[in-house]
């Protein structure tokens, strides 16, 4: 076993499509990272298997500022010491805890589940919609996602533009201590420990739709970087894993290859 490199940042995504938050710490459960895509918006005429609104259908999406109210209270199970220590399962917070609020584009501050924020959303993408919510995450795929800051970095210099890392909304960015790019995608079929107990399996590389051409900050579209993708990478960019043993993380801790 030995050491691949340093969790450098933690992600998580309060509503899914809108802007992520960085967190210290974070509990990393089997459904993700506590937090993490908690809310979703579904399309009333959402084709079947992918019933989601997100910035695919309405770019502006990553431009709305989802904040919960009380980001203490879900960082980590009420009973986080004795759950990892006994394996039992840990216990969440209540819905109530888990509540958030949404600023728009435009600055207006909107509760998540408001008639408000519902008739927004509606009006810029031109179909009804209609609020999920989920303690242990609505995701498309895997619960976690992981991206090496070396690949941003790669990206970067292979298309000669600067490029936001917040486009790829990973859950962990990391500072791997091999240095060639896309070092993640060696990773997949291996087991990862992060800190003192959370362990996961790398399972595939992650597949990239239109959400990565979507400038995090200013919403503008930016076509060349899937196009790019899709020739030079096969289309996929980072790693999705599926967690094995729960665990709390901090930026900063170690991973290790088992």
């Amino acid at each position: 076993m030995g050491q691949l490199g340093i969790l450098q940042a933690i992600y998580r995504y309060p509503v899914k499509s809108m802007a992520g938050e960085e967190v210290e710490r974070a509990f990393v459960g089997y459904g993700g990272v506590m937090g993490d895509r908690v809310f979703a918006f579904v399309r009333a005429k959402g084709i079947k298997g992918f019933p989601w609104h997100t910035g695919r259908e309405q770019d502006e999406m990553v431009l709305f500022r989802p904040q919960f109210r009380d980001a203490g209270a879900v960082i980590e199970p009420q009973n986080l010491e004795a759950s990892l220590a006994m394996g039992v399962s840990p216990v969440f917070p209540s819905a109530e805890a888990f509540n958030v609020d949404v600023t728009t584009p435009e600055g207006k501050v909107y509760a998540i589940d408001s008639i408000e924020l519902e008739a927004d959303l509606q009006r810029r993408g031109g179909e009804p919609v209609s609020l999920r919510f989920s303690e242990r995450g609505l995701y498309d795929c895997r619960p976690i996602s992981i991206f090496g800051n070396t690949s941003v970095s790669a990206l970067g210099d292979e298309l000669d533009m600067s490029i936001d890392r917040r486009r790829f909304r990973a859950n962990f960015y990391v500072d791997w201590t091999d240095p060639q790019p896309y070092y993640e995608d060696t990773l997949v079929g291996r087991t990862l420990s992060i800190g003192d107990r959370l362990k996961i399996a790398v399972l595939e590389r992650d597949p990239r739709c239109k959400m990565i051409t979507i400038d995090p900050e200013t919403g503008k579209i930016e076509k060349r970087i899937l196009h790019h993708v899709i020739s030079a990478h096969e289309g996929a960019v980072g790693v999705y894993a599926a967690v094995l043993m729960e665990g709390a993380v901090w930026r900063g801790d170690a991973i290790w290859l088992e």
